[in-house]
């Protein structure tokens, strides 16, 4: 039996971070289409489209093996925040800066971006920890 434990493990662990890389996209769009991030003036306003939104969920879900770690395994809401910290470090140092040309964290798409992006992966946190509690 303790064979299967770890194939199980990582399926299910795939598929939160996969649950949680869908809140994550409703929630970015959302503030995006209700004109929220426009509030703050962080310029992400992205168009629901199969292009943007299967990397999201396929990058959630390879963010959710981070689940894997035993660590605060009680405390599913903690835990979400706490594993959250590294798509949105990852998104900040990497993406905004290197990939997507956007500056240090981002902040050419606006002031409050590391906030927003600290948010929005929040969401990806809690998604994904819910899904496996």
């Amino acid at each position: 039996m303790e064979s299967f434990w770890w194939p199980l493990s990582i399926s299910i662990t795939f598929a939160a971070g996969c649950v949680g890389g869908l809140a994550n996209s409703i929630f970015v769009w959302g503030m995006g289409k209700s004109g929220v991030s426009k509030l703050m003036r962080v310029q992400i306003a992205p168009s629901w489209t199969k292009q943007w939104l299967y990397p999201r969920i396929v990058w959630g879900g390879l963010w959710g093996f981070l689940f894997l770690l035993p660590i605060l395994e009680e405390q599913w809401l903690w835990r979400g925040l706490l594993f959250s910290l590294g798509p949105t470090l990852s998104v900040l140092f990497v993406v905004f800066p290197y990939q997507a040309k956007k500056g240090f964290a981002g902040l050419q798409l606006g002031k409050l971006t590391p906030l927003f992006a600290l948010i929005a992966n929040a969401v990806w946190g809690i998604a994904a920890a819910w899904w496996l509690k």
